[in-house]
């Protein structure tokens, strides 16, 4: 018996057209008589699609899945269902009246309209599709119990089905079909009734993303509602012909094409629903931004509120992660501290890590009060790319070597955070170490440069504190390098020190053989100290292995220690530069400066200091030279002392002719122009040319 002698109602081409399909949903949109009643179809929605996903073609296979754990809780749902159950009945009387009376899916599409025509949009599509889940489920429910239970056996055996199912072979072609149908239906139903869910505070009908959707709705509800019609069709006349019902050809291609048509309407929908979702969480962003802002210029008595404000706490779990015991922790153990937010993204060096890492344990093992601060790391993590197993490996390497504590994962930072950091404190890349006070208030955008340079002696990290400490510091020997090796101290109330660097072996080998011949001569006790170069590489790695080796000088212990080094020189930098010091005005300024320009030569250099205000610098050549000729100024030794002669040698050897050559890390092409003026050569005081370098810089 071919399907043509069964129930009609099959559809015509033209009509699954972008033309046919908007003209639809004009007709289904002429109908619409809102009631002004809003029902909340979730939880209707909800049954419907735990009816679908246990009513699975599998169910020809007669599997048993009561004792499924997974049912939904059906509780608090009567009076809901007491509103809907009235009109649910009669949309799925409606279509099997309409389609047993020969009538097209078209007509009875418009037909249900008619039914739920003062419901809203979100109803409309939902109560169609639980009026075709109860057809659908209670055919499947007998199939699926009539082998072991006797009443769904009789009913069987009345609907014809034992027949049906006995060519279950040739059927499953055709469940396949529906269920494709029906999973497309679900997805649309869902998306539209998520439309429905969008909080007005953030989104209205007048946005464009959303104008937009509203207007493809009818449409969508339009193909929904005919869809569950021809599923009802395909069931009745497989109920109705049993053994005899064929699928036909036509019958498939009106599956699959409504099939097509639903899923791309699902595709424009869900861009359309991710649209709003952009829209929703930008103008969340824009909010939780502003409420941080008056959040940090309000006034806390302790730090708790600003620090949940930071960190978001997920499914009330402790947010925190301490790095010495190893478990998660509460905010609450901050209260009233003083906290250093420690900001980088996922990158922050190694050597820095460790640097700020020995400082930190130092600090664990002092009594005073500069261990009464707290660390937390922020990493910032790009949220446009996905957070992959890889990103969550370089996460937790990096959370590893940290002994402080660190939000359990990155998505604890929100955007809206994120935002406040890079444009109220400024982050970009290079790590920043922002210092909350007991209260919550900022009182350093950034300490790194205090902790670089007098390290937890620097609390609390306030610019009123490092105006103190700078106004007790000379330019000498330790504050250039004590913090860098502990025996400056012990050589520095005695002994000649010698600070070299560069990365030419040669000039390393001959400068220090004619340093040691010369303090021979002199009679003077003699200490060297090789301090490399500030982008320490295996250059660098390979003269200290030389030194020791050939027992040259004293190296530091690990070349870490090198690039701490000329990082605290930048951070002095940038802390004098902070407090208004040049080179016009400060001499610490022009000796950090000379530093650095030492370290953008190409060049050799050495400092040589004696005690606490004896000290002199000079460039390889000139250092050098001043050596070999020491012949020339030995006869000052007796009356100005071995350094303060070498230093007016040195002096006489200048001239006017120089080119000096200084890098100033972390400083960006765009703030170049308001630094222009306070950055001058140190020999000539001229402002110095600006040239902007990139550099990929390997050995």
């Amino acid at each position: 018996m071919e399907l043509s002698s069964g129930f009609h109602g099959r559809s015509e081409p033209h009509i699954f057209s972008t033309s046919g399909g908007k003209a639809m949903g004009k007709l289904i949109e002429a109908t619409h008589e809102f009631a002004g009643f809003e029902i909340n179809m979730k939880p209707v929605l909800d049954i419907v699609e735990d009816i679908f996903r246990r009513a699975t073609p599998g169910a020809l296979k007669q599997v048993d899945d009561a004792t499924d754990e997974r049912a939904l809780p059906y509780s608090n749902l009567d009076e809901l269902m007491d509103v809907l159950s009235v009109t649910i009945n009669r949309i799925s009387c409606e279509i099997t009246y309409r389609l047993s009376v020969g009538e097209d899916a078209h007509s009875t599409t418009l037909a249900v309209a008619q039914i739920v025509k003062g419901y809203s949009w979100d109803a409309k599509v939902v109560l169609a599709l639980a009026a075709f889940a109860m057809t659908y489920g209670e055919l499947l429910l007998v199939i699926q119990l009539y082998a072991t239970n006797p009443l769904a056996k009789g009913v069987a055996l009345l609907k014809q089905l034992p027949e049906v199912l006995a060519r279950a072979d040739l059927l499953k072609p055709k469940f396949d079909m529906l269920a494709n149908l029906i999973n497309a239906m679900v997805v649309v139903a869902k998306c539209i009734v998520e439309f429905k869910e969008l909080p007005s505070k953030y989104i209205s009908p007048q946005d464009p993303e959303l104008s937009s959707a509203i207007a493809d709705i009818p449409s969508a509800v339009y193909w929904t509602i005919r869809s569950t019609v021809v599923c009802s069709l395909q069931i009745m006349n497989l109920i109705n012909m049993g053994h005899e019902f064929l699928p036909s050809t036509a019958d498939s291609w009106e599956l699959s094409s409504l099939t097509h048509n639903i899923n791309g309407i699902y595709d424009d929908l869900v861009e359309k629903l991710n649209q709003c979702r952009k829209r929703i969480n930008e103008r969340k962003d824009i909010e939780a931004f502003q409420t941080l802002v008056r959040l940090f210029e309000a006034t806390h008595i302790d730090n708790i509120k600003i620090l949940k404000a930071l960190i978001y706490a997920k499914d009330d779990q402790p947010p925190l992660w301490d790095g010495t015991s190893k478990r998660r922790v509460s905010i609450e153990l901050l209260r009233r501290k003083s906290v250093l937010l420690l900001i980088s993204d996922l990158e922050i060096p190694d050597k820095e890590l460790l640097i700020l890492q020995q400082i930190y344990n130092d600090s664990r093992g002092q009594t005073g009060v500069e261990s009464q601060y707290e660390v937390i790391w922020i990493p910032i993590v790009d949220r446009s790319t996905p957070f992959d197993d890889m990103k969550r490996k370089q996460f937790e390497s990096v959370q590893a070597m940290m002994p402080w504590h660190s939000v359990v994962h990155p998505s604890m930072i929100q955007p809206a955070v994120i935002r406040y950091i890079k444009e109220v404190w400024g982050f970009s890349k290079k790590p920043l170490l922002v210092v909350l006070d007991p209260q919550g208030k900022v009182v350093n955008h950034n300490a790194m440069h205090m902790l670089f340079i007098w390290g937890s002696s620097a609390y609390p990290f306030t610019k009123l504190r490092e105006e103190a400490l700078w106004k007790g510091e000379t330019w000498r020997i330790e504050l250039l390098a004590d913090s860098i090796d502990p025996n400056i101290n012990n050589w520095a109330k005695g002994k000649v020190i010698c600070l070299y660097g560069g990365d030419d072996l040669d000039w390393i080998r001959k400068f220090t053989t004619t340093a040691k011949a010369v303090a021979r001569a002199a009679s003077i006790e003699f200490e060297m100290l090789y301090m490399g170069k500030s982008n320490p590489r295996e250059k660098v790695r390979r003269n200290m292995t030389a030194i020791e080796l050939e027992n040259i000088s004293h190296t530091l212990p690990d070349i870490s220690l090198v690039w701490f080094f000329w990082a605290r020189l930048e951070s002095m930098w940038h802390s004098r530069a902070q407090h208004g010091m040049t080179v016009k005005n400060d001499l610490i300024m022009q000796e950090i400066l000379t530093m650095l320009g030492f370290d953008g030569s190409e060049q050799g250099w050495a400092v040589i200091s004696r005690g606490t205000d004896e000290i002199t610098r000079a460039k390889a050549d000139t250092a050098l030279k001043s050596l070999e000729e020491y012949t020339a100024w030995a006869t000052e030794l007796a009356e100005k002392g071995f350094v303060p002669a070498l230093n007016d040698y040195i002096k006489s050897l200048q001239t006017e002719h120089h080119c000096n050559r200084l890098i100033l890390p972390g400083i960006s092409a765009a703030a170049i122009g308001s630094i222009n003026e306070r950055v001058v050569c140190v020999d000539c005081g001229k402002p110095m040319e600006v040239l902007l370098m990139f550099r990929c810089c390997t050995d």
